[in-house]
């Protein structure tokens, strides 16, 4: 039998397919960086016919590298950004529009009249979620007013999708989702894990739009084209597939990814913990036939895409990869406080009001301090976020396990700990995201029998404890907040 597993890793800024073995090492990568389409200030598109082109491509090329043809796949999984928001027509295949993605915030004004009088937690209790122009479900129907395609799509000539969804139907001709992606339309029963067809009236989906919801883990049909003949076996939103790669399977176990923007999730166990502090309650994952998991979530819409700013649009660095010996050229902030609130804030402070702002400067502050309030705005806006979690959940956690392409830049681990004040923990394989979609695939086609066997294939590979004061970091902790506060009310 097989022993490799595929995963299609579809981000926000590219397209990764990666091939691993039984001991979760990785055969094989290829990856392609994803044009991002700006159209106005405060709006963000993707070309889903790219990202399938994409797709398409990296799964040949990784193949291809290793000397590997679809048949050797046991089974293949998808992870993906998550509310980017796809609708497309089901006769000719086509998308109607670009997608548009999770950052993008032209459903403003929508979710505002959504919220009316009852505000923007009117429909938190059924589905976790705040209404914000982070979901999807606002998005689709603002695609259907523009393009005033509201008969077609009661007709049931239109399909929406997430990417996942868009990626299944290309690779398999089902209409499908997991229950992690549902669980971020505002559309979905948290408790019952279907469509509400009373949230869709409300927001103005039509039901027939929707994909079936299946189980993140568990067969879902059998792919064509690039990997013909071989098992869609998984399906997970990219931060839950980063929890499941982290091994987060008891409740209590926390990751935090870097990517993007930073998404910190907490296992809460089989029961929905509804949060007080705002952060949202999700679908962890859901393995076929067993109860559905859940997690508290703190997404965070800006970080590592703040380091693609200062170099594209700033120009302070030429690659990403200089801005840690740029940071550490200083040896402090310089009182130079970065909040990146270029589309609004997210958790735990849901003001699409905010837009971002640079405080503290003097003549002394110079591109180096730029560059490192920019790395440091990252792990404040997690410490914002733990806070938020050990209210909700009671539970202090002892460590935070990380991952994503921020990790390696160790001032910053190291400045996350002290911030934390507990251990921040990066695991041997830091792209848990593909990780997970592959675990998923793996477990759903016997490449691995349980969960336990699963987790003794995380390792650990370094360990950062916090080095400095408690009574210090609160002191930056609340010198960030006054930066935060100077960020609202510009909208």
């Amino acid at each position: 039998m097989a022993n490799l597993v595929g995963a299609i890793d579809q981000g926000t800024s590219s397209t990764r397919f990666m091939v691993f073995d039984s001991d979760a090492n990785v055969v094989a990568v290829a990856q392609e960086e994803l044009r991002q389409i700006f159209p106005q200030p405060g709006w963000v598109e993707h070309d889903p016919v790219e990202i399938w082109d994409s797709t398409a491509r990296v799964i040949r090329q990784a193949l291809e590298k290793a000397s590997l043809e679809a048949s050797d796949l046991a089974g293949v999984g998808i992870t993906n950004q998550r509310e980017t928001t796809v609708v497309w027509d089901r006769s000719t295949g086509e998308p109607i529009a670009n997608a548009i993605v999770w950052q993008d915030t032209r459903t403003a004004d929508l979710c505002a009249g959504l919220a009316g009088s009852e505000g923007i937690d009117r429909f938190r209790a059924r589905t976790g979620l705040p209404l914000a122009t982070y979901f999807a479900g606002p998005k689709i129907r603002w695609l259907l007013d523009e393009h005033k395609l509201g008969d077609r799509a009661q007709r049931g000539e239109l399909a929406f999708g997430t990417i996942d969804s868009w990626l299944a139907w290309k690779l398999t001709g089902l209409h499908v989702t997991d229950v992690t992606n549902a669980s971020r339309t505002l559309l979905m029963d948290l408790v019952t894990t279907g469509w509400d067809s009373d949230l869709c009236m409300e927001i103005g989906v039509p039901t027939h739009m929707l994909p079936d919801i299946v189980p993140s883990v568990g067969e879902v049909g059998t792919c064509q084209g690039p990997l013909e003949g071989v098992p869609l076996a998984s399906i997970l939103g990219d931060q839950h597939a980063a929890l499941f790669g982290q091994a987060c399977f008891t409740p209590g176990e926390a990751k935090n990814t870097y990517g993007t923007g930073n998404f910190m999730l907490m296992n809460t166990g089989t029961d929905p913990v509804h949060s007080a502090s705002g952060l949202i309650s999700t679908v962890g994952y859901q393995i076929r036939g067993e109860p559905t998991v859940y997690a508290l979530e703190g997404s965070i819409a800006v970080t590592g895409s703040l380091i693609h700013w200062l170099r594209d649009n700033l120009g302070i660095i030429t690659s990403a990869s200089e801005v840690e010996a740029l940071a550490s050229s200083v040896d402090d902030n310089g009182d130079v406080y970065f909040v990146p609130a270029f589309s609004g804030l997210f958790a735990p402070h849901w003001r699409p009001d905010a837009r971002g702002v640079i405080v503290g400067l003097t003549r002394f502050a110079n591109k180096a301090h730029i560059a490192r309030a920019a790395l440091e705005s990252a792990a404040y806006q997690s410490a914002d976020v733990l806070d938020a979690m050990t209210e909700d959940s009671g539970v202090a956690l002892t460590e935070v396990r990380v991952d994503g392409g921020m990790t390696a830049n160790a001032a910053l681990m190291q400045f996350q700990a002290d911030l934390l004040g507990v251990d921040v923990v990066r695991p041997t394989i830091t792209e848990t995201t593909a990780l997970g979609a592959a675990f998923g695939a793996g477990l759903a086609t016997g490449v691995w029998s349980e969960l336990d066997e699963v987790r003794s294939l995380w390792s650990e590979d370094f360990r950062w404890s916090p080095q400095i004061p408690p009574a210090e970091a609160h002191r930056l902790h609340e010198r960030w907040r006054q930066a935060v506060a100077r960020s609202l009310d510009w909208v």
